[in-house]
């Protein structure tokens, strides 16, 4: 796969992360980056820490505004505020043979991709991966889960089958590190994953406490599969029920006593942008057009939403 090309979108927590196990790998990757974050790159490398590793890669980098070549797979790994932009930034990495494989949450930007360079470019994506970044700059692993889910989304109208060079994007991400697997139901599986981070994030925003703290008290275990049950029926409803073994996960997670807080969670309380449309916003949007009872998650849209007028 050494003339395979793969364009990663960013090189943050998870971009940066399952980027820098390609690279360990041996495939040819090159980082789309910001000047200020390409400074840095170039300053420090592109390092992996926490659980034990303290990993230094030369990683290549290319800043925004100037690509002039096109790649076989685009890798999107931003927030989703920040993915009109980053459209802009890798659209002359897209050629017609090009891939685009996005893993933002939700499901709101594979609209946007689908419409900018055609649904039968856009791949679908789930990437699980516990990780951060530092103050430093550098990714640093809270937690071992580190995977990721693609395919062909083959219910998309305009799209008929799956893509032929689907199976060469499939050889260049398996055995690279981490766990990566081809899913043939992939729309349902970003769905489940959608209501995973909608349910952490609701329990977490709306009682402003830790899963261990919310189940604690009287009526928190209750409030939170209350908060599972919702999310979970608007996927039923979308006609993409969650398989019970991820709901069964979900319900676990959602009122583990040893759990902390949502990515969400930890931008709320540093005041920081969140992505409460994305994530609340057009779920709950969807439950209007499907009659779908939605008043947890009608709250904590309607919290964020002030959060994000108080930040400005």
């Amino acid at each position: 796969m050494s003339d395979f090309k793969i364009l990663v979108v960013g090189a943050g927590a998870t971009g940066g992360y399952f980027g820098g196990r390609l690279l360990q790998a041996g495939r040819d990757v090159t980082f789309l980056v910001r000047p200020a974050r390409a400074k840095l790159l170039r300053e420090r490398g592109l390092r992996i820490v926490g659980l034990g590793e303290d990993t230094v890669l030369d990683a290549p980098l290319v800043e925004t505004g100037s690509l002039d070549r096109t790649y076989d797979l685009v890798l999107v790994a931003v927030k989703a505020t920040g993915l009109a932009s980053a459209i802009d930034d890798f659209a002359p990495a897209v050629g017609s043979g090009t891939l685009v494989l996005p893993f933002l949450n939700g499901l709101a930007h594979v609209d946007v991709l689908d419409k900018r360079f055609g649904p039968d470019a856009v791949l679908g994506g789930v990437a699980k991966v516990q990780t951060t970044i530092d103050d430093d700059g550098a990714i640093r692993r809270l937690g071992p889960l580190q995977s990721l889910a693609y395919g062909a989304r083959t219910e998309a109208p305009e799209k008929a089958e799956a893509p032929g060079n689907l199976a060469d994007v499939d050889d260049a991400l398996k055995n690279a590190g981490f766990t990566a697997a081809l899913d043939a139901r992939i729309t349902e599986s970003m769905w489940a994953k959608w209501v995973f981070i909608a349910a952490i994030g609701a329990v977490n925003s709306l009682m402003r406490g830790t899963i261990g703290d919310v189940v604690a008290v009287p009526g928190g275990t209750e409030f939170a599969e209350a908060v599972v049950a919702e999310a979970a029926a608007v996927a039923a409803a979308a006609g993409y029920p969650v398989p019970a073994a991820d709901l069964a996960a979900t319900r676990k997670t959602v009122t583990d006593p040893a759990m902390g807080g949502s990515s969400l969670y930890r931008d709320l309380l540093g005041g920081h942008p969140v992505e409460g449309e994305q994530i609340f916003g057009d779920l709950t949007a969807r439950a209007r057009e499907l009659g779908v009872a939605t008043p947890l998650l009608d709250l904590v849209t309607l919290q964020l939403r002030v959060h994000q007028h108080r930040i400005g």
